[in-house]
């Protein structure tokens, strides 16, 4: 029996190779590798890690024992698996050979950067269409507000900001992830044409949510919070916030599965700015690529955050666009799937350089 848990890293990770040889292994599609692997051991006192490089793997497996080869070798098959393309409703899908950009809306008077600008129904659909046409490959539509210290507000108010705009949209051929963590707001969503579900509580704040994604059988985002929208920012607190994270999505994973959720259907999100200090959300930035572990596709959403306002002296949000950008294009040099974003054109303009750089 093992007294610890084993985390991989993937590192050294960069895109357009054309051929990988021995010093490089895939990343899940053939634009990204990985050149060396860091290898974490936790147990209840302590945290260890080694680096090695990919070419080491066969030494490696020679000195440990079998249930750790086991355990490495199926972390290895997790970050290497192709991230199968989703198939949505009405024909819609996409796949995961390129970086998706998942356009925030929020109809909210609340939200931490765009409340009140979108809360009418006319503005609402003029930057929906602007979203569209400047690149985004999912509208997230949210009618609550989860900022830190945010109240929760009714079913009604929520379904009442919502679910007319879906209606609306369904139409544009693209498609729509719903933000919310109430079933019920989950349920008429997808009758009124959403595919996707965006639960900032990873399906644990309302008991009947897991229920509604395995009957509609669609895409649900996982996102870590520490505590509520109230409560989360009062005292977050992890032993390792990047492998606390790792094991709690983990868990919601399984949680899924065993209630009858396809995994192919599951995406995840570490939930930067939810219950996390600066610190906190930088250490997890920094190490994003463990949670290519966990073999399902991954989120971020960094744009506008509040860290990046207090590492730039920046108080207004929609002032941080060039800090957001920074972020995010971290995280796809690391292989993260889906960025979400308030900014489409900006960063639809970054990622298309950085694809042209990165293959010629």
């Amino acid at each position: 029996m093992n007294n610890h848990k084993i985390y991989l890293e993937p590192l050294g990770i960069t895109r357009g190779l054309t051929a990988s040889g021995k010093y490089f292994r895939k990343l899940q599609n053939s634009e990204a590798y990985y050149s060396h692997l860091k290898i974490i051991k936790r147990n209840s006192q302590s945290v260890h890690h080694e680096i090695i490089s990919v070419t080491e793997l066969d030494d490696y497996f020679s000195k440990i024992n079998e249930n750790d080869k086991r355990e490495v070798q199926k972390l290895i098959e997790n970050i290497e698996r192709i991230r199968e393309p989703l198939e949505l409703k009405n024909g819609l899908k996409f796949d995961f050979k390129n970086p998706i950009i998942q356009g925030v809306l929020n109809v909210t008077p609340d939200s931490f950067s765009d409340g009140g600008e979108f809360n009418e129904f006319g503005s609402a659909m003029d930057q929906i269409s602007a979203m569209i046409s400047d690149g985004a490959d999912i509208i997230d539509i949210g009618g609550e507000s989860t900022k830190p210290g945010a109240k929760a507000v009714t079913i009604d108010e929520e379904l009442s900001r919502v679910i007319p705009v879906i209606k609306n949209i369904k139409n544009k051929k693209i498609p729509i992830s719903i933000d919310s963590r109430n079933s019920e707001v989950m349920k008429m969503a997808m009758k009124s044409g959403a595919h996707i579900i965006n639960d900032v509580s990873a399906l644990e704040y309302d008991v009947d949510s897991v229920n509604i994604v395995r009957e509609e059988n669609v895409p649900i985002i996982l996102m870590h919070s520490q505590g509520t929208p109230e409560t989360m920012q009062d005292n977050p607190d992890y032993q390792c916030v990047y492998l606390d994270i790792y094991d709690y999505l983990e868990e919601r994973i399984e949680h899924c599965v065993k209630n009858g959720i396809s995994r192919r259907n599951i995406i995840v999100d570490p939930g930067i700015g939810f219950g996390k200090t600066v610190e906190h959300n930088l250490q997890i930035l920094k190490h994003i690529s463990i949670f290519h572990g966990l073999g399902v596709p991954l989120l971020i959403g960094v744009s506008r955050k509040s860290f990046i306002g207090k590492i730039c002296n920046e108080e207004i949000p929609a002032n941080r666009i060039h800090g957001s950008i920074s972020a995010a294009q971290h995280c796809i040099n690391r292989g993260v799937h889906i960025i979400r974003v308030h900014d489409v054109k900006e960063t639809k303009q970054a990622i298309t350089v950085l694809q042209n750089i990165q293959s010629s």
